[in-house]
């Protein structure tokens, strides 16, 4: 997976969202479209009208409720200690049965965000490669 790409009825406010989120600045395409580039993938945001680009009513901004978006950091306690004030969270750091620690907010227009790390021996080794 190269890019996720998110739309948005308020871009502005989504990309400072993500930029905040990530500690990266967004290259901006153009004025409806800007992309943060992490060192696992790409996150672009276009604004509602790029829909129409596609195919009209193809997307739709706030709507999602199937997906998450999860960012891998070095210290999920530290993460969650800088944004808890600042995000709507949906849950504080736990440990998940597949062995990542985790917290879990929504982003300006309702998608999930999680921010993890591998806690366990076992989730560790699963990431090494990567």
């Amino acid at each position: 997976l190269a890019s996720t790409r998110l739309i948005a009825a308020d871009i502005k406010a989504m990309v400072a969202f993500y930029e905040m989120v990530t500690g990266l600045k967004a290259e901006w395409l153009a004025p409806v479209f800007a992309e943060i580039v992490t060192p696992g993938a790409t996150l672009a945001i276009g604004a509602a009208e790029t829909v129409a680009l596609w195919e009209a009513g193809s997307a739709e901004p706030a709507a999602n409720r199937t997906a998450c978006l999860e960012f891998q950091v070095d210290d999920v306690d530290a993460e969650y200690a800088r944004l808890k004030d600042a995000v709507a969270l949906v849950h504080g750091p736990k440990t998940m049965p597949w062995g990542n620690r985790t917290f879990q907010f929504r982003d300006p227009e309702g998608t999930a965000v999680s921010l993890y790390m591998p806690a366990t021996d076992a989730a560790r080794q699963r990431f090494s490669g990567r």
